[in-house]
């Protein structure tokens, strides 16, 4: 199967694209452009909470595909996002506890569509990515996720820690990947379940990370101290699957 990341170009294209609900990653302005079309798209993109970059003119040619952008190009996921919801009634249906994965500023589009590959196969309800500072559904992802993108819900908020928040007062406890942690061996990870994996460079970040109810290690034997964030995901994503047994 194909996916591809859609760039819409032009001002009425894209201002079409906000108005008709269709999921944008991300916005390219042209920087210091008043025109009153373009304050109308930067408007409704606000309205979408839609990531807004203001850039030169030679970055949007750059971006461009016709070279008729108008100062404005938008940037479509290849895939939609579903909501926190449709996760929790993917739980519900199963008649199984939720059990999410919950990514922390992942990057690397390659680490994101492995992950949610893992998280397919361990029988995850979905995953929640934040909205910045983290890549989003691209073709790459797509792609890596060899399928998975379409039984797996991704769901993309705003902020992770709030969204923490309102799932713990739907019973769920978190655990996060840190090397400081104590073994995964002995935490107990049944039930309802959260499993937050952080950043490839820096980790879970310490808003994320005081949200968690465990920090859980993985145990580690070599001359290096840490995994690739996808392996990471799977290898405690299997201790989860391994106690729910």
């Amino acid at each position: 199967m194909e996916y591809q990341e859609l760039k819409i170009e032009g001002r009425n294209a894209v201002l079409e694209a906000l108005r008709s609900g269709k999921p944008i990653d991300k916005l390219f302005v042209l920087d210091g452009c008043q025109d009153g079309p373009v304050r109308t798209i930067v408007r409704e993109a606000k309205k979408h909470d839609t990531i807004l970059n203001f850039v030169d003119k030679e970055r949007l040619d750059q971006i461009s595909e016709t070279k008729k952008h108008q100062g404005v190009i938008a940037v479509a996921a290849a895939y939609e996002y579903a909501q926190v919801e449709d996760i929790l009634k993917a739980a519900e249906e199963k008649g199984e506890p939720p059990f999410i994965f919950l990514l922390d500023n992942i990057e690397d589009p390659h680490n994101l569509g492995a992950i949610i590959r893992t998280a397919n196969l361990a029988g995850a309800h979905g995953v929640i990515i934040p909205k910045r500072r983290a890549v989003g559904l691209t073709a790459t992802v797509a792609k890596t996720s060899a399928g998975a993108i379409n039984y797996t819900p991704v769901a993309k908020v705003t902020n992770l820690s709030a969204t923490m928040r309102d799932l713990k007062e739907k019973g769920i406890w978190f655990v996060c990947a840190d090397m400081d942690g104590t073994s995964m061996y002995d935490l107990d990870l049944k039930g309802p379940i959260g499993l937050v994996i952080g950043n490839e460079g820096e980790g879970v970040s310490k808003l994320v990370k005081e949200n968690c109810d465990f920090v859980a290690s993985i145990p580690m034997k070599g001359d290096i101290d840490s995994l690739n964030a996808s392996v990471a995901a799977g290898v405690l994503a299997y201790e989860i699957v391994r106690q729910r047994l």
